[in-house]
């Protein structure tokens, strides 16, 4: 049976080293998730997810397994009514091939068919339901929506992270943070250390300094837990995956797995999920060089002892 119980158990987090405010070049925190709705349920939905996030308007599941084939949106909502009229073979195909991506059922009113239709909605995989037929139903959807959406191995990873890096410094925390919830269009260290405010020659030569790896072997790998976790819906096939993750190509995307793993694009799938991916990252370039990154400063300098540190420009 549908239910929507899980929403009354908020995920808790670590608690992380504080970070520096965003800029206007930080990662954007807007999820799109794209719908089969109602006419009055796309308005209260739109309402609802202001500065959350912004809904992709569809009216047919068809539509919405390109968008999320295509990896334009992160997480799907269809309407309980328009699950009453329309055949449950689409629905049961889309949270098979991608059942990382999360889908809501959204009941805004009951109707002769609705017992069955959420009946028929859980046999095809779908287990969040909300209830929006009074007011405390949008915020479980906006809930919903920031515990489930499409980034559930990065928060995973920074949550790790925190507690490995207790006492880091806060930019050294915003490179971590960068790397995890960053667009896919941060894909070279030139564009991850424009993002972070700071010249790439810097920014690796401070990780040289401080005998660490190099910032493009982090970002790499950071790319491949992303590629890891896509993987884990047998919808996405390596050509969506490598142009979600800004790669030139799927040649270019199996050159990158066979050069950091030594592993094919297929090998790598089978290998590895996100968890999996992540731990590798974790065991390889955080946990034997703690010390080091717990006294790094990526991306302040202080020219002389108890100089103010600023950030680079």
């Amino acid at each position: 049976m549908l239910t929507s119980s899980f929403l009354h158990h908020p995920q808790t987090h670590s608690a992380a080293p504080a970070a520096p405010s965003p800029t206007p070049t930080s990662p954007d925190p807007i999820t799109h998730v794209t719908t089969v709705l109602t006419p009055a349920e796309r308005i209260r939905v739109d309402a609802a997810g202001e500065g959350l996030y912004r809904s992709i308007h569809r009216d047919s599941v068809d539509d919405v397994i390109r968008d999320v084939r295509e990896a334009r949106a992160a997480a799907v909502v269809l309407s309980v009514s328009y699950c009453e009229r329309a055949p449950s073979e689409p629905v049961a195909t889309m949270v098979r091939e991608f059942p990382r991506v999360p889908t809501l059922a959204l009941l805004s009113e009951l109707g002769p068919r609705t017992p069955q239709t959420l009946l028929s909605l859980g046999t095809s995989g779908v287990r969040r339901l909300i209830d929006v037929r009074d007011s405390s139903g949008w915020r479980l959807l906006r809930r919903a929506l920031t515990d489930e959406c499409g980034n559930t191995v990065q928060r995973l990873a920074l949550g790790q992270l925190a507690q490995d890096l207790d006492g880091a410094s806060p930019d050294c925390w915003r490179f971590f943070q960068t790397l995890f919830l960053s667009p896919p269009t941060i894909c070279t260290v030139r564009k991850l250390a424009q993002s972070l405010g700071i010249l790439p020659s810097t920014l690796m030569s401070r990780f040289f300094r401080a005998a660490l790896p190099a910032p493009k072997r982090y970002l790499a790998t950071a790319r491949l837990v992303r590629a890891a976790h896509l993987f884990e819906n047998r919808g996405f096939s390596v050509s969506n995956i490598s142009n979600h993750l800004e790669y030139s190509s799927p040649q270019s995307f199996g050159r990158h797995i066979r050069t950091l793993l030594h592993l094919t694009a297929v090998e790598f799938r089978d290998r590895y999920d996100g968890v999996g991916m992540f731990n590798r990252f974790r065991e390889e370039l955080v946990v034997p060089y703690v010390a080091q990154l717990r006294r790094l400063s990526p991306l302040s300098y202080s020219s002389t002892p108890g100089t103010k540190r600023v950030l680079n420009s």
